[in-house]
């Protein structure tokens, strides 16, 4: 999958270039005057028009052959990459955009980029929580900004009839938001200001519009709304993908993360027995049997493969009970727990007739005892996906050559697997997006 950029300046076009190179995209930016290479190379292209401060007219004009550049070199989606503090010809651009695309085609406005403190709520621009009219770019000598209400700013240079919706809906979700944006739609508005305080809320705002048929949808924005959309159409064109996530923290914070990823992907985990694991005996080896047997089965149905001790019913166990009754140590058995949930992982990519696509591990010993059980040499580092979850690829022994991310069992908020998922994802079309 390909995606063009068409940005008002470099650093924009750079900008935009960089979050798709995050989420998996192989990205470069034809500087103003340039052509876009005739090549399968990159997957992402940001091209900049230089247009910021120019007339209308002429940023129109550089808007429509930046489109048929794009378009010849295979683009699938076209998005419009705009000033953070809303500086430029955003209608007029926008318009040359629809105008090209067709009568199909909706242009979805997010301002923000909760990133860099720019945020919009009410339908108000605010830079750190300032509104920007009274803020140093409402100065601007090319471009002074005298209005801080975005659907004004856009209808000033747009000749379509512009919607809006508010951060009230945008707070509920996909499930508000999607039928926010139909309404609008079959109202005749081609162009939808959609509020946001916070990179999930942009994510929400993304899943609607890939939920929405029918139509070919504009991102236009700053960065984090084109890289989200761009993310899930690619995500789109995986078939038949197979993600194995192995997760033995029983922190709360864990908890919290499974439930998400859960409510956010209907996934159905297979819950591990901690208890029959910690144990010498054979009934690690029966459970593990057991639990390899039912991840074999669900990964016929199943996209992620969820293999966790941590069940909403899961307590912490009393291994230093355990281990005196037991002749052990407690060190040896929370070492059982995590070998046992390696071997149930190693077992399905052994076993198994799908492809696996990619591996999730939630917490060091998880992921030692993967390493250690698969016979992994290495784990070739690659990216941060956060801080203390990386990227790599493991080298050598049965998981040689399948992508993983590796994450702290405390580390993040509670959408962080959920974002390392959806990292994963995005990297496994990495140079074939």
């Amino acid at each position: 999958m390909k995606i063009g950029i068409i940005a008002d300046d470099i650093t924009g076009a750079n900008a935009t270039g960089v979050l798709l190179s995050k989420v998996g995209f192989v990205s470069a930016t034809v500087v103003f005057g340039g052509k876009v290479p005739n090549s399968d190379q990159f997957t992402s292209i940001s091209v900049d028009t230089d247009s910021r401060y120019v007339e209308p007219e002429m940023a129109k004009a550089r808007v429509e052959d930046a489109y048929r550049q794009l378009k010849g070199w295979g683009a699938d989606v076209v998005t419009k990459r705009i000033d953070s503090t809303i500086r430029g010809n955003l209608g007029s651009e926008t318009d040359a955009i629809l105008e090209a695309i067709g009568p199909d085609s909706i242009a979805v406005v997010v301002a923000s980029y909760p990133d860099s403190g720019r945020v919009t709520s009410g339908g108000y621009l605010l830079v750190e929580g300032v509104p920007v009219q009274e803020t140093d770019v409402a100065k601007d000598p090319m471009n002074p900004i005298s209005n801080s209400y975005v659907p004004d700013i856009v209808a000033e240079q747009s000749k379509y009839s512009i919607g809006h919706i508010g951060l009230g809906i945008v707070l509920k979700g996909t499930a508000c938001i999607q039928p926010a944006m139909e309404r609008l739609i079959a109202e005749g508005k081609r162009i939808i200001v959609v509020d946001a305080v916070t990179n999930e809320e942009i994510e929400h705002i993304a899943e609607s519009m890939v939920a929405i048929g029918g139509k070919s949808f504009i991102p236009v924005d700053p960065g984090p709304l084109s890289a989200a959309y761009g993310r899930l159409i690619a995500s789109q064109d995986v078939k038949e993908s197979k993600w194995i996530l192995t997760i033995g923290s029983v922190t709360p914070i864990t908890g919290r993360q499974i439930h998400y990823l859960v409510d956010k992907t209907n996934a159905k985990p297979i819950y591990v027995n901690a208890q029959a694991l910690a144990s010498m005996t054979t009934s690690w080896d029966r459970e593990v049997k057991r639990a390899t047997e039912e991840a074999l089965r669900k990964l016929e149905t199943e996209e992620l493969l969820i293999i966790t001790t941590h069940s909403p019913t899961a307590k912490v166990l009393p291994l230093s009970e355990i281990a005196k009754g037991e002749g052990t140590t407690r060190e040896e058995l929370a070492k059982r727990i995590t070998v046992g949930l390696a071997n149930i992982t190693h077992n399905v990519v052994l076993h198994s007739e799908r492809k696996i696509n990619g591996t999730y591990s939630s917490g060091g010993d998880v992921t030692a005892a993967l390493c250690a059980v698969s016979q992994a040499e290495a784990i070739h580092l690659k990216d941060e996906v956060m801080p203390r979850a990386a990227y790599g690829k493991f080298i050598g022994g049965t998981f040689d050559g399948i992508p993983v991310v590796t994450k702290g069992g405390t580390v993040g908020e509670k959408q962080s697997i959920y974002t390392c998922v959806n990292y994963l994802k995005s990297n496994n079309h990495e140079g074939s997006v």
